[in-house]
């Protein structure tokens, strides 16, 4: 079942998969709700899973930006509401984390527990110099190319090496595609990535919460994630040693387990 929710005036496209309690899937920057289909099919055994298309992506409107984190925290409480969802699991990846920490901190009666997922609560410059540089790349990059460079950024080094097959045909999917991201949706998810900051907010976060890293993860290193395990008390850490930014796709068995038992307990 798929329907649309109004957040303020923007459409906000989501799905409904499965049975059960709620389960809310928020996907990182660039990607749609589609991307979860990996671990949806082991979560909807559980759970009655709503994953959402963020603005800029997908299904969703894509308006000019700038976005921010808290703003599409609202969205996600716009989906919540149109299904008259009180409280949900939730989980995130990349910027979907990020999200999902704001949804955490600004509507904390809606998120019974929070898996967080390759992400961060503050960039270095770094990190920021990083994305700022993906939104000029994307301009001047066939998109095939482009592609290439976001698997590099992404992937580590042992699933490059014998799933590289994988990642050609991604990049030709990529060449093919008649309907990419806008530049305003794309651009607008990246401006909310780079000024995402609740550092000072964490202790705020009191819900059961798990936070998951790959230990080779270069585009959001795993200093990102133990700033956010430090921060939240009582907090869970699994690391995946081999696994990058996508770690979840990388050790797919391995992380669907993980993070049903934990939703499964919370």
């Amino acid at each position: 079942m798929s329907f649309y929710a109004d957040s303020n005036g923007t459409k906000i496209f989501y799905q409904i998969r499965g049975e059960g309690e709620p389960l809310v899937l928020i996907m990182g920057f660039g990607a749609d709700g589609n991307l979860w289909d990996q671990h949806v099919v082991e979560y909807q055994k559980h759970f009655r899973c709503y994953v959402i298309d963020n603005r800029g992506v997908g299904k969703s409107d894509q308006p000019p930006g700038p976005y921010t984190t808290e703003m599409m925290a609202q969205d996600v409480v716009a989906v919540m509401d149109h299904s008259e969802l009180s409280r949900a699991r939730v989980a995130g990846i990349s910027m979907g984390g990020a999200i999902s920490q704001q949804l955490a901190l600004n509507h904390p009666d809606r998120v019974r527990s929070l898996a967080l997922i390759s992400t961060w609560p503050k960039f270095n410059r770094y990190a920021k110099t990083v994305y700022e540089n993906l939104k000029k790349l994307r301009v001047t990059s066939r998109p095939e190319d482009f592609m290439e460079l976001l698997q590099l950024w992404i992937f580590a080094p042992p699933y490059y090496e014998h799933s590289w097959y994988l990642l050609q045909d991604g990049q030709k999917d990529a060449a093919a595609n008649t309907n990419p991201q806008s530049t305003d949706g794309f651009n607008g998810q990246l401006d909310a990535c780079i000024e995402h900051n609740v550092v000072h907010r964490l202790r705020e976060i009191t819900v059961p919460t798990l936070i998951t890293v790959g230990d080779m993860d270069i585009f959001t290193p795993p200093a990102f994630s133990q700033l956010l395990h430090e921060g939240i008390e009582r907090s869970e850490y699994v690391n995946f040693p081999t696994g990058g930014h996508v770690h979840h796709w990388e050790d797919l068995e391995r992380f669907n387990r993980v993070t049903t038992e934990f939703f499964l307990n919370n």
